[in-house]
């Protein structure tokens, strides 16, 4: 792991290029950011975009989304990976938010990790995207490239999230969306584009192409 002052310049080369980078996933309330993130697991952004574009003005709260029921639900989501499983752990978790919250998605870190087909990692994103919290996300891009970067020396992603916790929170705050953004445009995982790479000179991987 690089030291925090190596890696804090790392990533300010991020912060002038996108000083405030967003999620890709389109919400319209905490609700939906949280179906949203459950739907992206193994599922690109822009299917669940083109899912949910439809979903969402008919199911943007829990109670709504028990209305729809789960048939009709899976109807909207079969074009994503998973899609039946996702179902049932969507109606559950709105069953729980309706019978635990209210129908709201609450400022709770436990209860959230607790909710059907919600782990760490979809708790970390909510947070971070909803609440503006430096929770970092640890998702395939995150785990790839912080091994690739030297951000951090741990092999699962407690371990990562534990080393990235070290970073000032002005780096954490948008830490995940810099390394999404870059794993899925720049340094992608079958062919980095190395030529174009704005943190070239930093980079010590074995494969890096110039």
């Amino acid at each position: 792991m690089r030291p925090v002052k190596e890696i804090c310049q790392i990533l300010d080369v991020f912060k002038s290029k996108d000083p405030a980078p967003k999620s890709e996933l389109q919400f319209h309330n905490a609700y939906t950011l949280l179906v949203a993130i459950v739907l992206s697991a193994q599922s690109t952004d822009k299917g669940v975009n083109k899912a949910t574009a439809a979903l969402f003005p008919l199911a943007d709260t829990p109670q709504k989304m028990l209305n729809l029921g789960i048939d009709k639900l899976k109807e909207h989501i079969r074009t994503i990976g998973l899609y039946n499983n996702k179902a049932k752990n969507i109606i559950a978790l709105s069953q729980t938010l309706v019978d635990k919250c209210g129908g709201e998605v609450p400022h709770n870190r436990e209860l959230i990790e607790s909710l059907p087909g919600v782990g760490r990692k979809t708790a970390n994103v909510l947070f971070n995207v909803w609440w503006n919290e430096p929770s970092v996300a640890v998702d395939t891009h995150v785990l790839r490239l912080a091994r690739r970067l030297e951000l951090s020396d741990g092999t699962t992603p407690l371990a990562v999230e534990t080393d990235l916790n070290k970073l000032p929170d002005e780096y954490r705050r948008h830490l995940n969306h810099w390394l999404v953004l870059f794993g899925r445009y720049t340094c992608k995982a079958q062919k980095p584009d190395c030529p174009n790479c704005p943190i070239s000179s930093f980079c010590r991987s074995t494969d890096k192409r110039l």
